[in-house]
């Protein structure tokens, strides 16, 4: 990160609280590098719950955009405004964030095709010995290592982002937390995304294994481990949606 202008910092905008770095900015702030939170997936939620995190994050004093990577949205506007944070002529950018986030989608879309690679940062502070720094245009260079940050947050979004879903104990366990967390912000988040009506997370579970075929050969039970595991993975990708709102400041009214 020292070596950067800007640090993009990656957060998911279902649960960007979650999903954000405190140890990030933190140590951006010694390093006097200035923090450009970057709330992806911003198709998934609507646009006024977006614009709310971005005055929300600002108000803790970290300049905010919204965008959705994987459907190029609001791109243009991350390049203006890192220009913006940087201020003027070469700018080097680095993008951080927990897993899942979408780092990989943003860099790869930034380079685009266009993009001309440059030379490598070989032993790098926070960089692998294969980092290339790639010219993406307008006097703005890309460093190509997406810096991989755990997750600070604890509780299930820790969980499911912290290992392979296929390595994750007691997994309908985690699964049914998440569910709860869903349904509370989006009671029809699963009528959405899988045609089922039920907003019981274990009838979910249950109904998701019939209707993809998950059953036991020996008593046609439904096997809820992968119905499990297929929510955890869909919910990821981005297809399952729910969103909050921003919390309030203390003493503001209800």
């Amino acid at each position: 990160m020292g070596v950067s202008d800007v640090a993009l910092e990656l957060v998911d905008s279902r649960n960007p609280i979650a999903t954000r770095s405190r140890k990030l900015e933190r140590a951006a702030e010694k390093l006097g590098v200035p923090i450009l939170v970057v709330i992806n997936k911003a198709d998934l939620i609507p646009r006024r719950v977006a614009e709310a995190w971005r005055e929300w994050f600002e108000e803790q004093g970290l300049r905010a955009v919204y965008i959705a990577a994987q459907r190029r949205m609001g791109t243009r506007v991350l390049r203006r405004v890192i220009k913006d944070v940087a201020g003027r002529g070469q700018i080097t950018v680095s993008v951080f964030g927990v897993p899942k986030v979408g780092k990989s989608t943003l860099i790869n879309i930034l380079k685009g095709r266009h993009s001309a690679r440059t030379s490598p940062y070989p032993g790098s502070p926070g960089y692998t010995t294969h980092a290339q720094v790639y010219k993406i245009g307008g006097g703005i260079y890309l460093i190509d290592s997406p810096g991989i940050l755990p997750p600070e947050s604890g509780g299930v979004e820790a969980i499911i982002r912290s290992a392979p879903v296929d390595s994750i104990k007691n997994i309908i366990q985690v699964a049914l937390e998440l569910m709860k967390t869903i349904l509370q912000h989006n009671p029809y988040a699963f009528l959405e995304a899988y045609g089922i009506e039920s907003r019981d997370p274990d009838e979910i579970l249950r109904e998701l294994a019939r209707m993809r075929g998950w059953l036991y050969k020996r008593d046609k039970e439904p096997i809820i481990e992968e119905a499990a595991k297929a929510i955890i993975r869909d919910y990821l990708a981005g297809k399952i949606s729910y969103f909050f709102m921003p919390p309030r400041p203390e003493g503001s009214p209800g």
